[in-house]
């Protein structure tokens, strides 16, 4: 297992939760500065900028480089807060230790290779910093997990994940898509690890920034990965997600943060948890009998030459489903997705079945 340990440098305040903020890009030592400045009054402790970008296409702006590394330092000097930015190979480490870079974050594009992330963990080999580690591109828990097995075993215990969404085709509100089971799943197999949110690249707009960050501290998030730009109008990469410090700032005072449950939360939930589990349970074998007789219609169909899929007849239930499922206050797309899942598992078990039959 994992062994993590804590990160001091994201300790958050009386009253606030781990807030890592600043610029998408570091694009000049006067940008720098004013967002750092604006960001300290606030009471910001880690100042984050993109030293080198990757970007998905060529010809675009891909950070200012080495040079922006000692900007990072001036802001350190002179704001006090520590500072982070991303590393994409080992050049990048050993330029961002000998600048003393206080913490590294690894982006979704090196997380989703795992050669990438090798040469990251063996180039931190040895030392101690804090690491943050982003969510690959792609819905891959294995792949985010084992980013984390790599770097652990490279001797770093000072880690945190950073949950940035996922691309999806089908997602037409966010430029990523949450998917939240993920992170949730992800602190199951890894407990002790702290989880931070960027609602910044999740939403791809600044106008659902804030409701990703309630989200994400509504999923108990231990902290926010926000960009913010003195001017995000004038930005040279991802100007639309950003903020501004004043849109931060009134982002940060409408924040809810949720305390832990005191013993009378937790009488007055214990029969209503109880009465969910009964309810899961009965699910799990209502369940159960449903993949029998699916079994039982699969190898009829088997037996008399019929497709598995029947499309007529999926589309018809389907309807029907949604249709209850409006009359009793569900949501049309939840119960879709529900059955989908498991009509799709009907169909593989009615396959795994007509193998063996076959035989």
């Amino acid at each position: 297992m994992i062994q993590t340990e804590k990160i001091e440098l994201l300790d958050a305040q009386p009253g606030r939760c781990a807030l890592i903020a600043g610029p998408c890009s570091a694009e000049s030592e006067t940008q720098l500065l004013e967002c750092a400045r604006s960001l300290a009054q606030q009471g910001v402790k880690v100042f984050r900028a993109g030293v080198w970008k990757p970007r998905t296409r060529p010809g675009n702006f891909e950070g200012a480089g080495d040079q922006a590394l000692e900007w990072l330092r001036r802001v350190r000097k002179e704001t006090g807060m520590a500072v982070t930015t991303e590393v994409a190979n080992t050049r990048h480490v050993e330029a961002a230790l000998k600048a003393g870079i206080d913490i590294l974050w690894i982006g979704a594009r090196t997380t989703t290779s795992p050669f990438a992330v090798q040469e990251i963990a063996d180039a931190l080999r040895g030392t101690d910093i804090p690491v943050l580690v982003k969510n690959p591109i792609n819905a891959e828990l294995e792949l985010w997990i084992g980013a984390f097995e790599r770097l652990a075993a490279a001797g770093i215990k000072r880690m945190a994940a950073i949950h940035r969404g996922f691309s999806s085709y089908n997602e037409r509100i966010y430029r990523y898509s949450p998917e939240w089971q993920i992170p949730i799943e992800l602190r199951r197999r890894i407990p002790g690890l702290p989880v931070i949110c960027d609602p910044s690249h999740m939403a791809g707009r600044a106008d659902l920034v804030p409701h990703l960050a309630q989200m994400a501290l509504d999923m108990k998030a231990e902290g926010l990965f926000i960009e913010v730009h003195p001017n995000p109008e004038q930005a040279l990469s991802d100007k639309a997600q950003q903020l501004t410090p004043a849109q931060f700032m009134e982002l940060e005072s409408r924040l809810i943060l949720h305390r832990e449950p005191l013993q009378a939360d937790l009488e007055y939930m214990e029969p209503l948890r109880a009465r969910l589990e009964e309810t899961d349970l009965k699910l799990i074998q209502d369940l159960a009998e449903r993949f029998r007789i699916t079994g039982s219609i699969g190898e009829y169909k088997n037996l008399h030459n019929l497709a598995i899929l029947q499309p007529d007849r999926y589309n018809a239930i389907s309807d029907i489903l949604t249709g209850r499922g409006q009359e009793l206050g569900l949501d049309d797309s939840f119960i879709r997705l529900l059955f989908e899942t498991i009509h799709a598992e009907s169909i593989r078990c009615q396959i795994e079945n007509n193998k063996k039959q076959n035989k």
